[in-house]
């Protein structure tokens, strides 16, 4: 399977954007986000989500993301995105001028959890990493798209056949960047099948 613009759609087209094979650049959008429920008790679905279709079971996705975000929750990063209720996401969102969150957001049945590691707020570039195995999904970063370290393992409940998969950038408060990305492929599935303990 090869990564190609002409196959990508949106979910919620962004106002500003541009589409290459070898760049996609989104301006985000005052008041835009990704959660469901939890804790917070509110429900945000209107982040621009571009992505790609594909019935694959077993494959990875790369891609190198950069952006000069500056204000609280400013995020852009990977996606698989099923439905409103059902999805996963990961990126940096920045927090303030001395940290940001790495992090990963699993949205299974209408509920989102969100798992962060704090990093530096000079960090303006990240690579991710996302790995298929029929429902079960692993994401990956790296700062120089070689050396990729595990963030998490995940399941979700409605991505049993065809998928939806690509990119997303938003800004929940008033707020707008440019979200750059690029190095996009799609690679035979670089998660292994674990090879310890057998299933049940």
């Amino acid at each position: 399977m090869k990564f190609t613009s002409s196959k990508l759609f949106w979910i919620r087209e962004p106002k500003d954007y541009t589409i290459t094979d070898e760049k996609i650049e989104i301006i985000t959008t005052p008041h835009t986000d990704l959660w469901q429920r939890t804790y917070y008790n509110f429900q945000n679905d209107n982040a621009p989500v571009l992505q790609t279709e594909t019935e694959e079971k077993f494959f990875s996705f790369i891609v190198k993301t950069e952006f000069n975000s500056k204000h609280r929750f400013d995020q852009c990063g990977i996606v698989v995105y099923l439905n409103s209720e059902n999805w996963l996401k990961a990126s940096i969102e920045y927090e303030n001028e001395q940290m940001q969150h790495l992090g990963s957001v699993v949205t299974n049945n209408g509920y989102s959890d969100w798992a962060t590691t704090e990093i530096d707020t000079n960090i303006k570039s990240m690579w991710y990493r996302l790995s298929r195995r029929n429902n079960d999904f692993c994401i990956e970063n790296a700062t120089d798209g070689q050396n990729f370290k595990q963030m998490r393992i995940c399941h979700l409940n409605k991505a049993n056949d065809k998928i939806s998969f690509g990119i997303y950038a938003c800004s929940p408060e008033d707020s707008s960047f440019c979200a750059k990305f690029s190095h996009m492929k799609i690679v035979e599935c670089q998660w292994p099948a674990h090879n310890g303990q057998q299933p049940d």
